[in-house]
């Protein structure tokens, strides 16, 4: 692809902060705003002990917008009580999402309540989860964005391992109100996920970018992709699994073909790079950041 093609898709460009835990907020904001970025992708323990108002201020005056937060969700509880607060704490997480500005809000479903084995009954109580807080999400121009995450979390993370069972949740609400994560570190081993972002795209208008006429002129729904995350897929992991995302190119995930595929599904908001990786946290931020930009061209675009 020509400079020319890139610079577009290097303009929805949007750092997580997790790839460069090392930086503070501020720091964060300084660099991306240097680099040349336009967005950064924020999660919930540093914001609220930054304070969600400051935060919004920070990123706003950097020049940058917040393309998600993470991460509400954790919804697979038995017990009453603890499924009150695992609702209490997403509404909560609705209302710093709605601070910081941002419409999405990354949910993580939750894994198997101790000694159950009941995967059926988990991903309903999702369901449940999502009926009650999507009117109040929107309320706040929050959209649910539920993330299927790599089957090795099922038992104790989420249970929603596939794009096909996250999409199955979330068709059953507008799709305004509940929409599906793509990581390509979570999807990249799936063969179905082709033929989902295909079907996708038969029914999507660009998300983020205004509407777009549907087949009968009417104007098609938003895309079920609320967003885009990238890292790779490197061996061998670590003992945990949970850090062992690899830099852009460093592993197994065709990560163009995953981005020609979200595009054709609609989606044209930010493109997040979201990589857990101690040895990336041991590094400069700034080497890194530029890491990740260069990466980005050669491998994405």
């Amino acid at each position: 692809m020509t400079d020319a093609a890139a610079r577009p898709l290097l303009s929805r460009l949007s750092l997580n902060q997790e790839t460069i835990r090392q930086w503070s907020l501020p720091e964060l904001a300084d660099g991306c705003a240097r680099a040349g970025l336009r967005g950064v992708g924020l999660w919930r323990a540093p914001v609220r002990a930054y304070g969600a108002t400051a935060a919004a201020r920070l990123v706003r005056d950097a020049g940058l917008t917040v393309t998600s937060l993470c991460r509400g969700g954790f919804f697979t509880a038995e017990d009453p009580a603890e499924r009150r607060a695992a609702l209490a704490d997403n509404r909560a997480a609705v209302e710093e999402a709605a601070e910081l500005g941002t419409d999405t809000l990354v949910l993580v479903s939750g894994g198997l309540p101790p000694g159950s084995r009941d995967l059926t009954g988990a991903r309903e109580r999702v369901a449940d989860a999502l009926a009650e807080l999507a009117p109040y999400a929107a309320e706040r121009g929050v959209r649910l964005a539920l993330e299927p995450l790599h089957p090795m979390y099922a038992a104790d993370r989420c249970v929603v391992s596939t794009l096909a069972q996250a999409l199955d949740l979330a068709e059953r609400f507008p799709a305004g109100q509940v929409g599906v994560v793509v990581d390509t570190y979570h999807l990249w081993w799936d063969d179905t996920v082709g033929a989902q972002l295909a079907r996708l795209a038969r029914l999507a208008r660009p998300s983020r970018t205004g509407g777009e006429a549907g087949p009968t002129g009417a104007e098609a729904p938003p895309s079920r992709i609320a967003a885009f995350q990238l890292a790779d897929w490197i061996t061998p992991l670590p003992e945990g699994v949970l850090l062992g995302r690899g830099q852009l190119g460093d592993g197994a995930v065709d990560l163009r073909w995953f981005r020609e595929r979200v595009d054709a599904a609609g989606y044209r908001g930010p493109i997040e790079v979201e990589i857990f990786n101690p040895a990336l946290w041991s590094r400069n931020g700034t080497e890194v950041l530029a890491e990740v930009v260069t990466r980005f061209v050669a491998h994405v675009t």
